[in-house]
């Protein structure tokens, strides 16, 4: 890894998404480094293109970024850190655009179910894309006052749109959680004084009352668990689970 390269945090999106704020937020003096997919973000750690990745693995809206969850198992990459952020998303037309000739809305497949009040009032048809700051390009792009995007305010600064409505969330607890990766672990500083939550993924074998065992240490050693996921892998075979626990690891 060069020193250009050390100093790079890779996120999926393009400029102007929240995975790029988490980067801001968290590591402002890293080089945030745009991914086309959640692969190439884990990529790019693994093959030392980046030190470290921010993936986005649940909202309170929309729940769990599914595909995350079956691809930090193989990346081979360490939870390093984790961020909480508040999501305020804003609907955005190109310059002169209004919400009443609006006809079409751009945005993340989670973002879209955010904003589902405002959508059926507006009566807009829904296009999924890849990020919320992509969608903004591609509205931005198309040059159509009847499209908008929902993206994060700062989107529209970046694409060159009008903020035609903000704060359009269904919810003001909006949040989504996302992890800090890297290719070494680094044990964060412990402080007896602050709440601690710990991530783990694992597999157990087709077999009666296997789970139960896995989770009974959790119990013996009272380790209070605050949320446990299942999904199966690609062959349907053998059950994952994603867990969160109380305590520092």
């Amino acid at each position: 890894m060069t020193d250009a390269t050390q100093q790079n945090i890779a996120f999926q999106g393009q400029a102007g998404s929240y995975h790029e704020m988490v980067c801001r937020a968290t590591y402002p003096n890293m080089c945030p480094m745009a991914c086309h997919s959640f692969e190439a973000v884990f990529r790019a750690v693994q093959e030392s293109e980046a030190r470290l990745a921010v993936i986005a693995v649940e909202n309170t809206l929309a729940g769990r970024v599914a595909d995350v969850h079956h691809l930090m198992p193989e990346a081979g990459l360490h939870i390093v850190g984790e961020y909480f952020l508040p999501i305020r998303h804003a609907l955005l037309g190109i310059k002169g655009a209004k919400t009443e000739t609006l006809e079409h809305v751009h945005s993340h497949v989670h973002a879209l179910p955010q904003c589902r009040q405002l959508i059926e009032k507006l009566r807009l048809t829904r296009h999924v894309k890849a990020d919320t700051a992509g969608a903004a390009a591609f509205v931005a792009d198309q040059n159509d006052p009847t499209h908008a995007a929902i993206a994060a305010p700062i989107a529209a600064a970046i694409y060159g749109l009008d903020v035609l409505q903000e704060d359009i969330q269904d919810s003001e607890n909006n949040v989504t959680r996302f992890l800090i990766l890297s290719r070494t672990p680094e044990t964060p500083p412990y402080r007896p004084e602050d709440p601690v939550l710990t991530s783990c993924v694992f597999k157990v074998r087709n077999i009666p009352a296997a789970l139960y065992k896995a989770l009974g240490g959790f119990a013996t050693n009272g380790v209070n668990m605050t949320k446990l996921e299942s999904y199966v892998d690609e062959h349907f075979q053998a059950a994952q689970f994603y867990c969160d626990v109380e305590g520092h690891p």
